[in-house]
């Protein structure tokens, strides 16, 4: 069998996402409603520490996490189901009809933690279709020669979120209470409705119309192909989380089989298509799960990929989240030098970003990911042992760097390399781990840092990041992965 899991740079006529008004429109969307959450996120956390004890306010905030991670997979199936647009559209206007209820609840009456622990935990459940819709929305509004752009404009406005984001909340909450600041979260959420519902969405190839579950997603195969779907495993943390190396796709998976998934070259899809859901078949959502997890295991790109996204990620959250705050009081830099920590990895991050965007790709995409892996594991660990404030900066916007290169890249792989008709189940594995799991480690990164200091634990995260490198450069097919041109 041929390998042609590498898919080559085949030239497309796609217009250039940054000059795309279609892609704009879902770019603004994606901005107000990435800013309405940080928002949220902020008038969530003040509301429950007014209403209650601490420890009742860290539940109501983590609340979330569990109905998040427990049906993201599932939110993978509806999203390749009832097209990812549709499921952000409902998504977006559930959560914005939800905030504003609540804001007004709380305008009216004091009813404790009740209403906010209720919205937390609708928040949770509907990120589980949310987040694999958002990762498979960007490849059914632009040619895959674009997505690589896309994805360095999904981190700028990442960037924009978080850094408008806690200042308007907390003008919110000055200015009005917890309600107001729910109020402005749902009004920007509502703003990215009617920008959602004017995105044209592209029509799926032939091939990949095919490829809908109920077959095993190969090129070529309908739902003949089911036999062989076999069942194997197929990023909102709250605001002041910095952005995680796989934010882009916005993962574990089993290491795939020796045959090769020949993914050839797409035929690029007729634009302005009307987005359709697939052909119906049985309502059979585990069905369709085993088929996309069948799909990730045989792709010789994607399953090392997802491997080394969850392994940066399992790497990355510890150390550059509560550890940081560690970090901060061992070497006595104080909040305001935490903050200048951060303020470099968001400048790093974010000038990568713009890069992206602005050249549209990187040539040996695969192999730059898995370089930039292993040298920013060791600026991670080299964090852990840095005492002066302004090297600690200045390592930070190193890791910033790295970090956001190999993230979008990490994406925009994920976006190239993936069937549109797959995109929301396997976005969903890669969101399972870098938001169901891999905050798991935090704990674990405070006791240890506790028992034995930040250097350590910065050491053994380092560690793990770099085994997310190896994983990218001990694959062939992984390592020789391009971009589209």
């Amino acid at each position: 069998m041929t390998d042609t899991a590498i898919r080559p740079a085949a030239r497309t006529e796609s217009r250039a996402a940054h000059r795309d008004p279609n892609v704009l429109r879902w770019l603004g969307a994606y901005a107000a409603s990435m800013v309405g959450d940080n928002v949220y996120y902020l008038a969530l956390s003040w509301a429950a520490v007014r209403s209650g004890s601490p420890a009742e306010a860290g539940i109501v905030v983590s609340v979330s996490a569990l109905p998040r991670a427990v049906l993201m997979l599932g939110g993978g199936v509806v999203a390749d189901r009832f097209g990812p647009r549709r499921v952000v559209i409902g998504s977006d206007t559930v959560r914005c009809a939800a905030v504003l209820a609540v804001a007004a609840l709380l305008y009216v009456a004091h009813p404790g933690l009740w209403p906010l622990a209720a919205l937390a935990l609708l928040f949770g459940t509907v990120d589980a279709v949310f987040v694999p819709a958002v990762g498979a929305l960007p490849a059914r509004i632009t040619g895959p020669d674009q997505l690589a752009r896309v994805q360095g404009m999904r981190g700028l406005a990442n960037r924009f979120a978080s850094v408008v984001g806690a200042p308007l909340g907390g003008l919110g909450i000055a200015m009005g209470g917890a309600a107001a600041a729910f109020g402005v979260a749902g009004l920007l959420i509502a703003v990215s409705v009617p920008l959602l519902v004017s995105v044209r969405m592209r029509g799926l190839p032939p091939a990949e119309e095919t490829g809908t579950p109920g077959g095993t997603g190969l090129p070529g195969e309908g739902a003949s192909g089911a036999a062989a779907g076999e069942a194997v495993a197929a990023a909102t943390l709250p605001p002041a989380a910095p952005v995680l190396p796989g934010e882009a796709v916005s993962a574990v998976v089993a290491v795939p089989p020796a045959e090769a998934h020949p993914a050839g070259p797409r035929t690029p899809a007729a634009p302005d298509a009307p987005e359709t859901a697939p052909a119906p078949r049985p309502a059979d959502v585990w069905h369709d799960l085993r088929d996309g997890l069948a799909y990730l295991r045989r792709h010789r790109v994607l399953g090392p990929l997802v491997l080394a996204i969850a392994l940066g990620d399992l790497g990355f959250v510890g150390p550059l989240n509560i550890g940081l705050t560690l970090l901060a009081d061992r070497r006595g830099w104080g909040a305001s030098g935490m903050g200048w920590v951060l303020a470099g990895f968001g400048v790093g991050a974010g000038a990568v970003s713009m890069l992206l965007a602005v050249r549209g790709r990187l040539p040996r995409a695969g192999l730059i990911t898995g370089y930039a892996c292993m040298a920013g594991a060791v600026a991670i660990g080299a964090l852990g042992q840095v005492s002066a404030l302004p090297a600690a900066v200045g390592v930070a916007l190193l890791i910033g760097l790295l970090a956001g290169l190999s993230g979008v890249l990490c994406g925009a792989l994920l976006q190239t390399q993936g069937d549109p008709a797959y995109l929301g189940r396997v976005t969903s594995v890669a969101s399972l781990v870098s938001l169901g799991l891999a905050p798991l480690s935090m704990p674990f990164a405070a006791a240890a840092t506790g028992a034995w200091g930040p250097g350590p634990v910065y050491a053994v995260s380092a560690v793990v990041c770099a085994l997310g490198g190896a994983v990218v450069l001990v694959f062939p097919a992984l390592r020789r992965a391009e971009l589209p041109r």
